[in-house]
């Protein structure tokens, strides 16, 4: 290959990893401008961030992708981001009419609706049955082994799916097409007490995602149970709950307390306003999976031992925090950044650096820290999941 002259002050309008500081070189390339344009902070690290931390995002838009006629459908898995052992995500979408076909899995099934509508339809262990319609800012939650499907309404849907175990992959499922493919006709008739040539047109192998018409409107489709419906309800409408509301943004937190279902996942769906940022926080009860909806935010991971790493997430990334480490989600925008963080735990549960401060003798703070008495003075004893770093800060 030719060698070219390259002159350095062309590069001076292409983000260098190079820090205020003089640390750092020049890249004249090969390399990926527009993504380190999205990795401002990958690229150039602040210079707090020390050691090694393993990678704690991955994006969706990296995934492979299954196109099925009815919708499409695409997963972040220990695959994908090893660390991520908890949980599980699935990014899916159905057409208006559009089938995620009759199934369970071994593991919980949490989702959250991104957009759009859809009808799910459950039967639980008691032969109690649940049949709803689900839109924008709904969840649900199917226990293991529940069977469930999923069907998009006339605008069709998108949501993310959430799965209690970082193993779990949404093709390694039990369907009812897969399970009548592989089962002997003869077993078939036998177990419905028809004739085995009602069998002769059914699918080879499974649908899973498959082209249906438009369901009819849900009071005519209510299947009466001489059960009765299930107990708990499988939905919970997340988007109307009453949030929790600072001068940073807004909080939502659902768990068993107000999702009695949700047993084995909760979670917080977070607006920060611009200029407002997540807490500098932990939480001491299992690993942080995140999805980032909209905006853009930046997050420092502090792991003890002197170690830190910080990270860039956008819409469609999905963010990873070890259990109890230390980090905030600092909005690097100008629209609200809105994000789901979700544990594998029955409770919601996080610890506020600003609260414990408060609460503990403002002597012993100041001799560890030595700062100024206007730290001390900004404390709160009240917990403020979202702060706001620029102008006036007032109590909600």
């Amino acid at each position: 290959m030719k060698k070219t002259s390259r002159n350095q002050a062309s590069y001076k309008n292409i983000p260098q990893p190079v820090r205020d500081d003089g640390a750092g070189a020049v890249d004249f390339g090969p390399r990926d401008i527009l993504r380190d344009l999205e990795n401002p902070d990958m690229l150039v690290p602040p210079a707090t961030d020390a050691g090694t931390i393993p990678n704690l995002k991955f994006s969706f838009s990296d995934t492979h992708m299954q196109l099925k006629h009815g919708g499409w459908s695409r997963e972040v898995t220990v695959r994908e981001l090893p660390i991520a052992t908890t949980l599980a995500g699935v990014n899916m979408r159905l057409t208006p009419g559009g089938v995620r076909e009759l199934h369970w899995h071994k593991q919980a099934e949490w989702a959250y609706m991104i957009l759009g509508r859809a009808r799910i339809t459950s039967v639980d262990q008691e032969g109690r049955n649940f049949i709803a319609d689900v839109e924008a800012g709904d969840l649900w939650y199917f226990p293991p082994g529940i069977p469930h499907s999923i069907q998009g309404l006339e605008e069709g849907c998108e949501f993310l799916l959430v799965f209690d175990d970082g193993s779990f992959s949404e093709f390694d499922t039990f369907t009812i097409t897969d399970w009548f493919a592989h089962t002997p006709k003869d077993v078939l008739a036998a177990n419905f007490g028809v004739p085995e040539s009602t069998f002769t047109r059914i699918p080879a192998k499974q649908r899973y995602i498959f082209q249906a018409k438009i369901p009819a409107p849900l009071e005519s489709q209510r299947v009466p149970d001489p059960y009765g419906t299930v107990p708990k309800s499988f939905t919970h409408r997340l988007l109307a709950q009453e949030p929790i509301s600072t001068p940073g943004g807004t909080v939502r937190i659902v768990d068993s307390t107000n999702f009695p279902i949700s047993t084995t996942i909760a979670a917080a769906l977070v607006e920060v306003f611009p200029g407002g940022m997540r807490e500098m926080h932990w939480h001491p009860n299992n690993d942080e999976w995140q999805y980032y909806l909209s905006g853009t935010g930046r997050v420092t991971v502090f792991t003890a031992s002197g170690t830190s790493r910080t990270f860039n997430y956008r819409a469609g990334d999905v963010g990873y925090v070890p259990f109890a480490t230390g980090h905030y989600i600092q909005n690097t925008g100008r629209q609200s950044l809105w994000f789901l963080e979700m544990f594998k735990s029955n409770r919601f549960a996080d610890i506020s650096l600003n609260q414990w401060m408060a609460l503990t003798p403002k002597e012993l703070v100041q001799d560890h820290l030595h700062a100024g008495q206007d730290l001390i003075n900004a404390l709160r004893k009240e917990k403020w999941p979202v702060v706001k770093y620029h102008g006036n800060l007032k109590s909600p």
